[in-house]
């Protein structure tokens, strides 16, 4: 039985929150909500996370986003904070594209799109990295892909050159790369 106190677990938790998204999901939340001028129970909405459960990630009562949709739609929003706090995207722009990444569904990923046969849209190459580095994030931390990247540098370059982009590495530099290999 744990008899440690709950200081301790909220700590701990929020070691792995650090590890898994890179910072603690508490000071990540409250960046998003200052850069872009919402109150929690906003960000719960635009996540799809229940309110008590945004609050229970915050505090380190919980640890992980179980939900790969969530973490998809976290990664947008740090995303679209970026772009707010460098002046790129405006409130109203910011406030526009909230909505499209609440109202996304399941994997589908917001962005530009060409259209293909039979009418539906093909995914824009930044769709497709977004994709591919929610899912590896939810794998692993970004240290972890690093080190399973190390010890596939060896036998297997191409994957581990993979990991090390789309796993660990900026977005713009995954499209780049995607751009380049997509033929």
């Amino acid at each position: 039985m744990d008899t440690s106190p709950p200081q301790d677990a909220a700590v701990r938790a929020q070691e792995q929150q650090r590890e898994w998204y890179g910072e603690p999901l508490g000071d990540l939340f409250r960046r998003l909500i200052g850069d872009l001028g919402l109150n929690q129970a906003r960000l719960a909405s635009v996540l799809g996370l229940s309110a008590p459960m945004l609050s229970q990630l915050m505090s380190g009562q919980r640890a992980k986003i179980g939900n790969p949709a969530v973490v998809q739609r976290l990664q947008l929003l740090r995303e679209l904070s970026a772009q707010v706090a460098d002046g790129v995207v405006t409130a109203a722009e910011a406030a526009v594209r909230m909505e499209e990444i609440r109202e996304a569904a399941g994997s589908a990923l917001l962005g530009s799109t060409t259209q293909s046969t039979g009418g539906r849209p093909a995914p824009s190459p930044r769709r497709v990295v977004r994709e591919i580095q929610s899912l590896l994030r939810s794998l692993g931390s970004a240290d972890e892909l690093l080190g399973a990247a190390g010890a596939l540098a060896d036998s297997h370059p191409q994957l581990a050159e993979f990991l090390r982009v789309y796993g660990a590495g900026r977005t713009d530099d995954a499209v780049a790369h995607f751009e380049a290999h997509q033929d």
